[in-house]
């Protein structure tokens, strides 16, 4: 899948890390009914996805600024000529520019997808503000950063989760 992401869909985003789905930079997200969730595109064929609704890394500040969940990823291209409109970015990707989570950025966009499937499932499902900390290490703890320890995507993805109401219960 992820060949066809880059070499036919020109959606490049999404990296070729280890090629053997370790490491997680390649990852989309699938949504179904049940919510979202990763899948690794360089171990899974692309025949995989047809019919089914995937996000790339270039659609998610697209969906967290879109009104419905039929605009996410989908905005159509600017027509030629005219100037492209900034699009904000999702708050787990501004939160980890504000927390200089990354040092190569190589790492990143699985690192995103990954962040937005968990608040995407906390948004169906808070959890207890103590179990924070160990919900964003079961989330994320299987994605490989060979640059930075971790600490700081792990601290900004926990910025979002209790400064943003709804993904937290009282207990």
């Amino acid at each position: 899948m992820i060949a066809f992401l880059h070499e036919y869909q020109n959606l490049t985003g999404s990296r070729l890390g280890c090629g053997i789905g370790e490491c997680r930079a390649c990852v989309v997200l699938v949504d179904d009914a049940s919510g979202s969730k990763e899948m690794r595109t360089c171990i899974t064929g692309a025949h995989y996805f047809d019919g089914k609704s995937v996000r790339t890394i270039e659609g998610i500040a697209r969906a967290a600024n879109a009104k419905g969940a039929a605009a996410a990823g989908t905005a159509a291209p600017a027509p030629a000529g005219a100037p492209r409109k900034v699009i904000p970015l999702a708050p787990v990707q501004q939160k980890y520019l504000e927390h200089f989570s990354f040092q190569c950025g190589y790492c990143t966009p699985g690192f995103v997808i990954g962040a937005t499937a968990l608040l995407e499932r906390l948004a169906r499902n808070p959890i207890a503000s103590a179990d924070v900390e160990k919900t964003i290490s079961d989330a994320l703890g299987t994605h490989l950063c060979r640059c930075t320890g971790y600490v700081r995507y792990f601290s900004a993805v926990k910025d979002v989760i209790l400064n943003t109401p709804g993904y937290t219960t009282k207990g």
